[in-house]
């Protein structure tokens, strides 16, 4: 998956996305556990929406892609207001060299779209690596409710720029679903829609079986809540939150 032609209507897809309420539970966070440096890791940072509002806040952010497209979107946003915003495209399971951070977040369930568990505990452990110590790792990932819903409902939008036809079933391994998503694209030169078709897998696994990974990487779990508020998970929530730190050896 390597997102060359989602990365351009990416934005148009992800318009209600509410980027303010991660920023607001970054900001929380850092103030709950008195993180005093701004040094952040912005990991699967996309087309640095989130990048781009922290930047802004003050912080010295370094955004971590796999896209070189999306993170081509990023560069001409952060240009564009004039900020600074350092961004590598790496692959997180594979994550190397970016020094130390104060606080680094995986944001918008990406961790979901790792395949398989050795993806997600290399993750943890080369964020680990990544983290001064005293730092926090913020996440968020998908319920496994919320993966069963997925696989019940399907979308579509038509609109004179983009329209789409989003269609989600179960996917091959238990709690995982796959998106089958499918593009029309306004070409002004041609005057026609140009269609392109993307498969996203996700996966999501129970609460007890990240709290184990974190633990076995070294993180202390500070919190563990849901859907952007500071009540612990519930049978239907949707997205969980887990707040981890990293201590002195």
């Amino acid at each position: 998956m390597t997102y060359e032609r989602l990365a351009y209507v990416y934005d148009f897809l992800m318009t209600d996305v509410p980027y303010s309420n991660w920023f607001d539970y970054l900001i929380k966070e850092k103030k709950r556990y008195s993180i005093e440096g701004n040094r952040l890791l912005d990991l699967a940072c996309g087309t640095g929406e989130l990048s781009v509002l922290l930047s802004e806040a003050g912080f010295d952010v370094t955004g971590v892609d796999i896209s070189d497209d999306m993170l081509m979107v990023a560069r001409e946003k952060a240009e564009s207001k004039g900020l600074k915003i350092q961004l590598f495209q790496q692959d997180m399971t594979l994550l190397e060299g970016l020094g130390t951070f104060d606080l680094i977040s995986i944001f918008c369930d990406s961790l979901n779209y790792l395949h398989t568990p050795d993806d997600v505990k290399k993750t943890f452990n080369h964020v680990f690596s990544h983290l001064s110590d005293d730092g926090l790792f913020l996440f968020d990932i998908h319920s496994p409710y919320k993966i069963e819903q997925f696989t019940k409902e399907s979308y579509s939008l038509a609109d004179e720029e983009v329209s789409y036809i989003w269609t989600s079933f179960p996917g091959e391994y238990p709690l995982s679903v796959e998106h089958e998503l499918t593009f029309f694209v306004f070409d002004e030169e041609s005057g026609k829609y140009d269609r392109f078709d993307e498969i996203h897998k996700q996966r999501t696994y129970s609460i007890n079986q990240y709290t184990n990974w974190l633990t076995e990487a070294g993180f202390s779990i500070k919190s563990v809540t849901a859907d952007f508020k500071e009540n612990a998970p519930a049978e239907s929530s949707e997205r969980i939150f887990f707040t981890c730190q990293k201590y002195k050896a």
